[in-house]
């Protein structure tokens, strides 16, 4: 008698496999875009918005005393890179990123060593350190200002008690020493942040490594050179990024401790006075992407030199 079973189940009633079953169509979830949508949102119309209307809006001639507004091509940029007080500011704006990533960035990784161990009092070391990062560029070029006056300040004072000359310290006079001093008051501002970031790269590093490294017989040093260092480059990369875009669009500090005073103007007071004093809203925008551009290109340039992926 012949089975009258379809083939499918015949083959599994022989004991040949199981038919496979059948796919479920897969329904579209609209939450999960629902959800990202308000944040995508936000940064198209914060960001890319105005970013787009810098980039171009910078080859317009866009000139309040000077209408109507009109392509301009490179002019922006031909009569930015001929101007002294924009090719001048570009020097001290180089000075104020080398100085300053490398201070905040070692003294960023002395501070998190020093934290990296647990004692007694820590978080409230950490709830200070963060302090002066938490404080408005305003304010802290307001406290400084109190500190380099040349009158009652206290750099001052000292040098007074001690018979020193007390123009010696003053801000504007000397270009270079503007420039340090400027920084000064901006490294105190960033390096709590870059501290953090280091450390918290350190507080993944197990403790095993140490123990092994002391039973091997290496020295804190090589230790420290040897397993810290190259276990925290993802944290010092981003503190790095971090204190290229810092100092690549400092304002406050010179613009609160110097003024207008070309011995300490960044780029971005340059952009200050370019775009609204001089009302050259067009230029302005060419070294709004200038600005834009290099911190680009630098803070790439440091992730793909320093920045290492960890294998724990």
């Amino acid at each position: 008698m012949r089975s009258t079973l379809p083939p499918e189940a015949a083959e599994t009633a022989s004991g040949g496999r199981e038919p496979a079953p059948k796919r479920k169509s897969r329904r579209f979830d609209l939450l999960p875009y629902a959800l990202v949508a308000p944040v995508t949102l936000f940064i198209i119309l914060l960001a890319l918005v105005p970013a787009a209307f810098t980039i171009i809006q910078s080859f317009f001639r866009v000139d309040a005393l000077d209408p109507p507004t009109r392509f301009d091509g490179f002019g922006n940029f031909t009569r930015m890179f001929k101007n002294d007080a924009v090719v001048s500011s570009m020097g001290n704006t180089g000075l104020y990123v080398v100085i300053g990533v490398a201070l905040s960035t070692v003294l960023g990784i002395g501070m998190a060593v020093l934290l990296q161990r647990p004692f007694r009092g820590r978080s409230v070391v950490i709830a200070v350190l963060i302090l002066p990062w938490a404080l408005p560029g305003v304010v802290e070029g307001i406290l400084w200002l109190n500190i380099f006056d040349p009158n009652a300040g206290l750099i001052a004072s000292v040098m007074h008690t001690f018979g020193a000359d007390e123009g010696a310290v003053l801000l504007g006079q000397n270009h270079l020493l503007t420039i340090v001093l400027i920084e000064l008051v901006q490294v105190w501002q960033i390096t709590p942040l870059s501290a953090l970031l280091i450390l918290a790269s350190l507080q993944l590093i197990p403790d095993e490594l140490y123990e092994a490294a002391v039973i091997d017989g290496a020295s804190p040093w090589r230790s420290f050179w040897h397993l810290t260092l190259p276990m925290a480059r993802p944290g010092i990369a981003v503190s790095m990024v971090q204190g290229v875009i810092a100092t690549l669009n400092v304002f406050d500090q010179p613009f609160v401790l110097n003024g207008a005073a070309t011995t300490g103007a960044s780029v971005t007071m340059q952009t200050y006075y370019i775009s609204f004093q001089n009302l050259d809203f067009g230029q302005g925008y060419a070294l709004s992407l200038l600005i834009t551009l290099t911190t680009l290109v630098i803070s790439l340039g440091v992730v793909r030199t320093v920045y290492r992926r960890v294998e724990l």
